[in-house]
């Protein structure tokens, strides 16, 4: 059956079936293991990660048209949400070790695995993630520090997450083809990281210091803090630096202290 794509839902069907046996195989699924998928689609990457016989399968589209199509090919085998990825509630899943699998629609693909991220336990909530995102995206993602990449996004995945980039994948393999290329990338929780009472005040740290990224951290220092100079000399900070010369454990320090002053 043919669909005609929806440019407002982002959609970029992958038809490459070398490339979905490759993910597939990276999810290295098996019978105990619960799977969910966002953005199915047609459902190719579906009926390659079925062969492998996950102890339960959900998928999250919010096409209708679509999720009609994969009631019908694959019945009782999946469970559906009709719903937008950006606002399903994950709940119920947080403590299920999920495997996820997501082709993203570009135009929101950082929000949502800024969502997942900041899930509290994110150890308990999966297993691992297996997501496709525009070149220049997984670029910032992998970013390291002094790079023209590294920035809020890197600090952000970063903060809970392994991150491996498997391969980037050609506009062809994708149906319509999109007009950059696309990157594969494999998120693992870390079993130890920087613990934060609330994620929002590492964004919020970020923010000010990468919105003037060509200052130097003095300014936002300033911003953020009374007594800068005390955090200065307790991190040993050289003022004169570039917010994109701090490493990401600097900013979960500074993030930390941040909390502690406005408590």
């Amino acid at each position: 059956m043919k669909f005609s794509t929806k440019k407002t839902l982002g959609q970029n069907f992958l038809i490459d079936k070398k490339i979905i046996s490759l993910i597939v195989e990276l999810g290295n699924i098996n019978n105990e293991d619960i799977v969910l998928e966002v953005g199915p689609g047609t459902g190719n990457l579906t009926e390659k990660i079925l062969e492998k016989k996950p102890k339960d399968f959900i998928l999250v589209e919010k096409d209708k048209r679509l999720v009609n199509h994969l009631h019908k090919k694959y019945g009782n085998k999946i469970k559906v949400f009709n719903e937008d990825m950006m606002k399903f509630s994950y709940k119920d899943y947080y403590d299920k070790k999920l495997i996820l699998f997501g082709n993203l629609p570009y135009n929101i693909s950082t929000q949502i695995l800024a969502r997942w991220i900041k899930i509290k336990n994110v150890d308990k909530f999966c297993k691992k993630f297996l997501l496709m995102f525009q070149k220049e995206v997984a670029d910032r993602i992998i970013a390291k520090t002094n790079t023209k990449n590294y920035g809020r996004l890197s600090i952000l995945a970063n903060w809970k997450m392994n991150i491996e980039k498997v391969i980037d994948i050609e506009p062809e393999s994708f149906k319509p083809a999109p007009k950059v290329r696309s990157t594969l990338l494999i998120f693992t929780p870390k079993k130890d990281f920087y613990k934060l009472n609330d994620p929002k005040n590492l964004e919020h740290v970020t923010n000010i210091f990468f919105s003037q990224k060509r200052k130097m951290i003095k300014k936002p220092l300033k911003f953020l803090f009374k007594n800068f100079h005390d955090l200065e000399n307790k991190l040993n900070l050289d003022l004169n630096l570039r917010p994109q010369n701090l490493d990401d454990i600097t900013y979960y320090k500074i993030s930390k202290i941040y909390e502690s002053s406005i408590n």
